[in-house]
């Protein structure tokens, strides 16, 4: 009985993932599109970010001269890096797994495991960030926040303004990532199978 009732509610789910395919495609590459074009746009501040440490450290050791302004300029690419990066690094599956029993099992299995994962802890967690932080952002908008360091850079509050708008992208890629674990839970994910091995294959070259 219990048997008869999980093929029942199984065998609906899958037509009912099968029937929103499309949209859930469409999705699922307006996203993708979106954080790859982001993360592409990253690797350039990474370049100026290296930039800007060879100029710190030659005027500081060349010509023993210290700016703070490229001190706070370097953690202000960092963050940048970082929170505009993580969507972009989620999309590849670059981030660091506690890998204990997730490798060796099947796709349906992980997919369920990402799946999950996503709706239990990813997406709450910044939808949490991207909502307390609001105040935060506006507080420092209203005091025009600079650095309170002699010679720092006067645009702390635009560097702060960028932590929602990471964790927006961030949350848009858990959505797609939602949305690929349904389609391969129901097993119709051939074609994004397809494209994101040749992705992975592409960016391990």
């Amino acid at each position: 009985m219990i048997a008869r009732l999980y093929n029942c509610v199984a065998g609906a789910g899958r037509r009912v993932i099968a029937f929103l395919s499309s949209p859930i495609r469409c999705c699922i590459r307006i996203i993708d599109t979106l954080n790859e074009h982001t993360g592409t746009a990253v690797t350039w501040v990474s370049t100026l970010l290296v930039l800007v440490i060879c100029a710190e450290v030659y005027l500081r050791e060349v010509h023993g001269q210290a700016y703070t302004g490229l001190s706070e300029l370097q953690w202000h690419l960092v963050a940048v890096v970082f929170l505009m990066g993580a969507a972009y690094t989620l999309k590849h599956d670059r981030h660091v797994r506690v890998d204990i029993i997730y490798a060796s099992r099947s796709r349906v299995y992980q997919a369920w495991i990402n799946l999950l994962g996503c709706l239990i802890f990813l997406l709450p967690f910044c939808a949490l960030v991207v909502v307390e932080s609001q105040s935060f952002i506006e507080y420092a908008w209203h005091i025009k926040q600079t650095s309170s360091d002699p010679g720092g850079l006067p645009a702390r509050v635009a560097v702060k303004s960028v932590i929602p708008l990471g964790f927006v992208y961030l949350f848009l890629q858990g959505i797609a990532i939602a949305g690929k674990s349904l389609l391969t839970i129901a097993g119709l994910d051939e074609s994004e199978d397809k494209e994101s091995d040749a992705t992975d294959e592409a960016v391990s070259v």
